[in-house]
């Protein structure tokens, strides 16, 4: 059987899978459906401009730049070797994507290297993330503005893994977010601008999170995150990792780019806690994070 030119291009735009092709200068040649659904951007907005041209700016879990000097994709095109990787892209609305990528060489005819191929998937447990939408909003329990938990459902959810913790003997640990410098955000771009960032950060924390672990917005520009089954170390890991990548991660404001960093106070609960003592104590870890220059976390 053989197909026409025409089904091979419905099959590829049709793909679960973001796939797009560059040329050797990683000029972007064609991008299909999904990896509009995945990033936000449509195809006429980046077929013709180079891969790292304010579009996927590929960082890995240390925020690394992947697209200056160690770009994978790149390498492939010079040696023609496959690559597999997993790498955080850069979502159209700011925050960030985590996706593993495959790339292969992309040849012509007569054999030669005339581009790349790269696939991605998202890996972001946004079905999951998606179902507690659903059920948030039918408890009242969601913020409206960054859709993810609210205040109430908050406590309520360290109540639970408090009662957890004393009847199965099971770690759990809070992060205290706050947006260093948000009032500047405000007063220099008005609030329409300071929302947009707001849910770039809720996005950032929902899509690089496990599934069972719960971030919500506390208020104003605080957030916390419950994260079950855990030790401090991994909670500071954690925490860390989503500091870089909020570091990382900006949105197009009048042709410039808009970025914003994060505070964090992080702790485990001990068994005498309360909702109430949990949090000031990470409240009081967020406040040394802020008052030893922001942007870094602190735990205790």
């Amino acid at each position: 059987m053989r197909l026409e030119k025409d089904s091979y291009e419905k099959i590829v735009d049709n793909l679960h899978d973001g796939l797009y092709f560059v040329d050797r200068n990683r000029v972007i040649t064609y991008w299909n459906k999904a990896a509009e659904q995945i990033s936000g951007y449509t195809a006429q907005e980046v077929v013709g401009k180079s891969c790292s041209a304010n579009i996927l700016n590929h960082i890995d879990s240390e925020g690394n730049n992947l697209c200056i000097g160690i770009c994978p994709l790149a390498a492939t095109i010079a040696d023609g070797k496959p690559r597999e990787a997993e790498v955080y892209i850069h979502h159209k609305r700011g925050y960030r994507v985590p996706v593993s990528v495959r790339i292969s060489a992309l040849t012509g005819s007569d054999g030669s290297i005339i581009g790349g191929i790269e696939l991605f998937t998202d890996i972001s447990h946004q079905a999951a993330n998606a179902l507690r939408v659903r059920e948030l909003e039918k408890l009242a329990l969601l913020d409206t503005l960054t859709q993810i938990a609210n205040r109430t459902y908050i406590e309520r959810e360290i109540h639970i893994r408090l009662e957890e913790r004393k009847r199965f003997n099971m770690p759990s640990g809070i992060l205290f977010i706050d947006i260093d410098n948000f009032k500047t955000v405000n007063d220099s771009y008005g609030h329409d601008v300071g929302d947009t960032v707001l849910k770039w950060v809720a996005n950032t924390f929902t899509a690089n999170t496990r599934p069972f672990d719960l971030y919500g917005r506390w208020g104003g520009e605080e957030f916390v995150g419950i994260v079950r089954s855990t030790r401090l170390t991994d909670l500071a890991l954690q925490g860390n990792r989503l500091r870089s990548l909020i570091q990382n991660a900006y949105i197009m404001y009048e042709e410039k780019k808009l970025s914003v960093t994060i505070s964090i106070g992080a702790t485990l609960s001990n068994d005498d806690d309360t909702v109430e003592s949990l949090i000031k104590r990470a409240d009081m870890l967020l406040y040394r994070s802020k008052a030893a220059g922001r942007n870094r976390l602190t735990m205790g």
